[in-house]
């Protein structure tokens, strides 16, 4: 990672960073404005840290903004990981999903149709699980 001074300013590309952190379908982009967002110290590029470190899904782009916080040293706390459904009502849809598919579908038909349907609730656990992502999806999928 390069590592840019800090700007005590609003970055010029400030709405499209605001919108990239709102994308709520896409955890790297919301990563990736955090990482932006926390080369420029004013107030605005703040207050969407703090709140991505508050309430964003994905607890790596918590700790990302928690990080460049501290970095401009404010007083913050990480908050605790999140447990259970990570997306309110995420289980409930996982079985509709399942549901609406074939008797005798695969894994694969399965982890399509979420990613089509509920592209958000897929990135947000594909960004909160890692490389364990296909395995815990599969689990659940069969304990459905």
């Amino acid at each position: 990672m390069i590592n840019h001074e800090v700007k005590n300013e609003l970055p010029p590309n400030y709405e499209e960073l605001k919108k990239s952190a709102n994308r709520t379908s896409n955890w790297r982009e919301r990563f990736d404005a955090v990482e932006e967002l926390g080369q420029w110290k004013h107030k605005q590029t703040i207050d969407v840290l703090k709140r991505m470190m508050i309430s964003d899904a994905v607890y790596k782009v918590q700790e990302a903004a928690f990080r460049k916080l501290k970095g401009f040293g404010e007083d913050v706390q990480l908050p605790p990981q999140k447990k259970g459904d990570l997306i309110k009502g995420a289980s409930k849809v996982l079985v509709r999903i399942k549901k609406s598919l074939p008797e005798g579908h695969t894994f694969e038909e399965f982890k399509e149709k979420l990613h089509k349907m509920r592209t958000d609730i897929y990135d947000t656990y594909e960004g909160e699980k890692g490389t364990d992502f296909d395995q815990w999806l599969e689990n659940t999928w069969a304990s459905l």
